[in-house]
C-alpha cells in the first residue's frame, strides 16, 4: 500500500501537469490553425 501511494504520489503530479498544460495549449494551437487557414485564404484571393 506504501508503494502505491508513493507512485501516486511521484506520478500524479507531473501527469496532472501534463494534462493541464496539454488543455491550455489545445486553445491556442486551434486558434493558430484557423489563422494560418485565414491567412491561405487571403493569399490565395491576392494570386
Amino acid at each position: 500500500m506504501e508503494e502505491l501511494t508513493t507512485y501516486v504520489a511521484n506520478l500524479g503530479f507531473p501527469i496532472a501537469v501534463s494534462i493541464y498544460l496539454l488543455v491550455r495549449i489545445e486553445g491556442k494551437l486551434e486558434n493558430l490553425s484557423v489563422s494560418i487557414n485565414e491567412l491561405t485564404k487571403a493569399i490565395a484571393s491576392m494570386k
